[in-house]
């Protein structure tokens, strides 16, 4: 493989995607010019079927806007729409005592809270990222100010409801990883000692309570103390979710002069989710599996949903630029492959979200309240610079 050729040629491909594609439908189907913020609930050509406003997409797209802004093009447009997002949140989707709403309705009515902190993470991201677009500091220290009240409520034993009764002491894999990015995405705009120190006791619960070599695998759900538990819910691997985390790693690894504990960290957890979630008969990185091989209770479990796939991608050129091993660059093709043969629409714009294990369509709708402009646009912004820095690198 001629790996200049290769790279030069996904590079431009990401940035005409991102630009010509991506952003152009959202920007020309999902943007609320009324209300303000993004419409996440659209159907295949654009069209839209319920107004109901997730919130933590108002933070997505708010981050992607001034992402795309500062990585890809100042287009004013996107500077725009990120500041319409951000606007919407802090007018519409914060209760008396800071939190967030799940969802609410197109003029910002309240309709669901969550016990979930992921709306908080993407809204401080987003102001984080808009302030380096912008210039303007008070979105970075505002986005400092959430980032304190996500751990008040993480760490303050009652604050948030338990997911489940007392009989079941656990912890979830989720909050652990996204608070490595969220700390990171707040640190570019602000940096305080206080962001790093949280990356690393979130490292140090990954290591002590979540990686468990037995099954060479990073579990979802585990006990306080990391114990194994031997249940359905104990088993289950998220292969996607693993394979975000390892480049999560990987990019602080970077951050620290390619740490290489931490590197190796990312390298291990990447090989490990890799072999337990590419289909080897169809393609693909699956939904779930279960850590001993048995039946996996979730329907959705060997479907192909969009998101582990770009994650996928992002996480084979991060290793690829650590390491330079072509076994990486030979992923980055395979999965590359066969996700861009499977999920984008050639006929309305945007990608397919939901496939079937076989890579035939499940439904065609271009978003909901899960799906929206966020991991496929994230995706092609860090493959434009990962492909350039790589290039770079080796002039």
């Amino acid at each position: 493989m001629d790996y200049q050729q290769y790279l030069r040629k996904w590079s431009a491909s990401y940035k005409a995607d991102l630009t010509d594609d991506i952003m152009a439908f959202w920007l020309k189907h999902g943007l609320d010019k009324k209300h303000g913020g993004i419409y996440t609930c659209l159907n295949r050509d654009g069209s839209l079927m319920d107004t109901t406003k997730s919130v933590w997409f108002q933070g997505r797209f708010g981050f992607i806007a001034a992402y795309a802004y500062n990585r890809i093009e100042k287009r004013q447009e996107w500077l725009d729409a990120s500041k319409s997002c951000i606007d919407f949140i802090i007018q519409h989707c914060t209760d008396a005592h800071g939190r967030m709403y799940f969802e609410v309705t197109e003029d910002g009515t309240p309709l669901r809270m969550r016990r979930y902190l992921f709306s908080e993470c993407f809204a401080a991201i987003a102001m984080s990222e808009y302030s380096i677009a912008s210039g303007d500091k008070s979105y970075a220290e505002r986005a400092l100010e959430l980032f304190r009240l996500i751990l008040h409520y993480k760490n303050t034993h009652g604050l948030l409801e338990p997911k489940y009764l007392p009989s079941l002491q656990c912890q979830g894999h989720s909050l652990t990883m996204i608070l490595i990015n969220t700390a990171s995405r707040i640190r570019a705009a602000i940096d305080t000692p206080e962001l790093t120190e949280q990356i690393d006791r979130s490292l140090k619960e990954l290591q002590t309570y979540f990686l468990h070599p037995e099954f060479k695998a990073v579990l979802e759900t585990v006990g306080l103390h990391g114990e194994f538990i031997d249940t359905c819910n104990g088993r289950m691997i998220n292969p996607g979710h693993c394979i975000e985390t390892s480049w999560f790693i990987l990019e602080e690894a970077r951050q620290r002069g390619w740490d290489k504990e931490l590197t190796a960290l990312g390298l291990k957890i990447l090989n490990w989710s890799w072999d337990w979630g590419w289909d080897k008969d169809f393609g693909g990185i699956i939904n779930f599996c279960d850590c001993k091989n048995l039946p996996s209770q979730d329907y959705s479990q060997d479907m192909k949903f969009w998101w582990p796939q770009t994650e996928t991608i992002i996480a084979m050129l991060y290793a690829y630029l650590a390491t330079g091993e072509e076994e990486y660059l030979r992923r980055h093709q395979i999965i590359s492959d066969w996700t861009y043969s499977h999920f984008p629409d050639h006929t309305f714009g945007e990608w397919y979200g939901y496939l079937h294990r076989d890579g035939t369509v499940a439904q065609p709708a271009k978003g909901n309240i899960f799906k929206g402009p966020f991991h496929i646009p994230r995706m092609m912004i860090m493959g434009y610079t990962l492909c350039q820095d790589i290039l770079n690198k080796s002039k």
